[in-house]
């Protein structure tokens, strides 16, 4: 790696200092990339101490972090503290978690992260803060903007045996319909086809389109839908030579022999999405946001506040998430699902 990951602190009450401590430790067998947590260095000192864990923690520049990775945990510090202990979110925390983001964005569009990695978020915490965003996605495309507009995020949840993407990501079911468009199907699509070819290494991405309804409509029996905006959504894909085929059942997209068949499932909603790749990957799932000007991962799983400062949580997510961008920075070693 040319430039170190940052890694940004997430929700202090929650598990992504715990996730994070336990990936650095076992940073020399797991061969993992060299990051940086943004953050406050005190909240980790008092994490490792809870979790019983021999943690030299070293306050440095973005610019110094790999020097230093191999014998430490780089920390570079947001000026915000947080004050937050295992399992008891706190909202006087809040500035720290937005701080750490801003921080990684800035980072990285300056060229001094090779990508971000994000720990997760305590959304009603943050809400409660006055944050607007429906969630990380959003806020990074934000902080993406450039000449006062922002780009379309697209949220992809990838590992090894399925990639998925919902066309509609963090609204409710009735939202998400009234949302869902062919406009949108498109430009979901398009964006998704464009970060496989470029970050994926897939010369031509082959994506398998769901329906909304039951059985894909059922030709127009149970819900007009998948006639009216799926359908027309593909075929403006196909006749941009995009290789996208449906509306499908989404009951019969995930069977092992179904996968075979594409590179990524363009979902109408986030659950649809979500749940096959939960369910057949749940540790290694990656959470990555694609249309961004940099790339950004995730671990696939929340703050878990029952388990925080216990150690008992897995870093699996966190490790392949680390993995997964630090892949993505160096083209000739791009993933493919």
């Amino acid at each position: 790696m040319r430039k170190p990951l940052a890694l940004t602190l997430g929700e202090p009450a929650g598990i992504g200092p715990d996730i994070t401590i336990k990936a650095w430790l076992h940073r020399k067998e797991l061969k993992l990339p060299a990051f940086y947590l943004l953050g406050d260095c005190e909240v980790i000192s008092r994490r490792a101490n809870a979790l019983g864990a021999d943690v030299p923690l070293v306050e440095v520049s973005a610019e110094d972090a790999l020097a230093v990775f191999p014998k430490a945990l780089p920390i570079v510090t947001t000026g915000e503290i947080a004050t937050a202990e295992p399992g008891l979110p706190d909202d006087r925390s809040a500035a720290a978690a937005l701080a750490s983001i801003r921080k990684a964005a800035s980072d990285v569009l300056a060229a001094r992260a090779g990508a971000i990695v994000t720990n997760p978020i305590a959304k009603k915490v943050l809400y409660r803060a006055g944050f607007t965003h429906p969630g990380h996605t959003e806020f990074l495309a934000e902080l993406a903007a450039s000449g006062g507009r922002a780009p379309q995020p697209v949220m992809m949840l990838w590992s090894p045996l399925l990639a998925v993407v919902p066309v509609t990501i963090h609204s409710s079911l009735r939202e998400a319909i009234a949302l869902l468009s062919p406009d949108l199907i498109v430009s979901t699509a398009r964006i998704v086809t464009a970060e496989l070819k470029r970050r994926f290494g897939i010369v031509r991405p082959r994506l398998a389109v769901s329906g909304l309804n039951p059985h894909a409509g059922e030709d127009g029996t149970i819900g007009t839908e998948d006639r009216t905006i799926v359908a027309p959504a593909i075929e403006t894909l196909r006749g941009e030579g995009i290789d996208a085929r449906g509306p499908l059942p989404a009951d019969t997209m995930f069977h092992e022999a179904a996968r075979r068949t594409y590179d990524c499932a363009i979902c109408m909603y986030h659950d649809q999405a979500l749940i096959p790749i939960k369910t057949l990957a749940f540790e290694e799932a990656v959470n990555v946001t694609l249309g961004l000007p940099f790339i950004r991962t995730s671990p696939d799983h929340g703050t878990a506040f029952d388990i925080a400062g216990t150690g008992r949580a897995s870093a699996a997510s966190l490790v392949a998430a680390l993995r997964l961008a630090a892949r993505m920075a160096e083209p000739s070693a791009s993933p493919k699902p």
